[in-house]
């Protein structure tokens, strides 16, 4: 009976010292977080953001049907525009920027696109290239005579030079944000940018955006990404659209700003299109617009002179 009861005491003994360890550790955990704070802690400014005031909640249903009007509402357009192409990027560790030319654009829905650029100064043309949708005739001036180049709207082996991968699907492609086909699928998810205030002390604006994800069946239940269209929730307008290839890189990234009326048609007044793959982006700057007035019948084309040597581009 008497060594039960030894044991009972040493019990109690062993359990009451434990407690009173657990509340000495406890006591140095609280002291050393206390010190902490004050001693190995560091407070940084981050840039402040605020929701706007009101923003769309939209399907979708309607963020798709609304794309595909806003292309489907465009059959024509012709912009006098200044652009201006760079080359180069971490590939080369330097950018090239080339001086900027006037010209005009021309698209007749479907796939007809016609762009001319101008030499600056004496106003002669520079650049003139002609697109039925799947081959296309380009003439550019040079110091020799007229360089006249044929091939396929789409580059099927690509050059070196970003420049000669130039096509006309980059033109319409990024001009016009297609509408979505009845063979391809979408999905749209919500994400944020942010909008950096134009004056100090001011915050910036957290944004709400919808990205409509354009996709096509590659084989099986595997889908392919075909393009990504970013809208803002403010607006209801794409800022941005990102072209992929076949193996998910992004190719093609337009960004869109600026946007003007023309006659109840809201249209971006920049564009920057940039070839990630190419290294190269042309910035277009519309200074003049009219959509859907109809062209001349030979608005889109271009006769090469009997006698030209013409190159062949795949």
């Amino acid at each position: 009976m008497y060594e039960s009861l030894g044991g009972w005491r040493e019990s109690i003994y062993w359990s009451l010292r434990l407690m009173k360890n657990v509340r000495a550790l406890s006591a140095v955990v609280v002291a050393l977080t206390a010190g902490m704070t004050g001693c190995f802690s560091t407070t940084r400014l981050v840039l402040k953001t605020q929701a706007p005031s009101s923003y769309k909640t939209e399907t979708v249903e309607q963020v798709e049907k609304d794309v595909s009007d806003r292309d489907a509402a465009i059959k024509t357009l012709n912009a006098a525009v200044l652009i201006t192409a760079s080359t180069g990027g971490s590939k080369e560790g330097l950018v090239k920027e080339y001086t900027s030319f006037k010209g005009y654009i021309f698209v007749e829905q479907p796939a007809k696109l016609r762009v001319i650029l101008q030499l600056p100064v004496i106003g002669s043309r520079a650049l003139d290239m002609v697109s039925d949708g799947k081959t296309f005739t380009l003439m550019h001036a040079s110091s020799g005579g007229n360089v006249w180049v044929q091939g396929t709207d789409k580059v099927t082996t690509p050059s070196k030079n970003g420049l000669e991968n130039l096509r006309p699907d980059v033109f319409l492609d990024s001009l016009l944000v297609p509408g979505v086909e009845a063979d391809e699928l979408v999905t749209l998810t919500e994400s944020t940018r942010i909008l950096r205030p134009e004056q100090r002390h001011k915050d910036a604006i957290a944004e709400p955006v919808y990205e409509l994800n354009v996709m096509r069946v590659k084989s099986g239940n595997v889908l392919r990404v075909e393009r990504v269209v970013k809208i803002s929730r403010v607006t209801g307008l794409p800022f941005e659209q990102d072209i992929y290839d076949e193996g998910g890189g992004v190719v093609t990234q337009a960004k869109y700003s600026g946007y003007q009326n023309y006659g109840g048609i809201q249209f971006p007044g920049e564009i920057v299109i940039r070839r990630l793959k190419d290294e190269y982006s042309l910035k277009i700057d519309v200074t003049k617009l009219t959509l859907n007035e109809a062209f001349d019948a030979d608005q889109f084309e271009l006769a090469v002179p009997e006698g030209a040597t013409v190159t062949k581009l795949e």
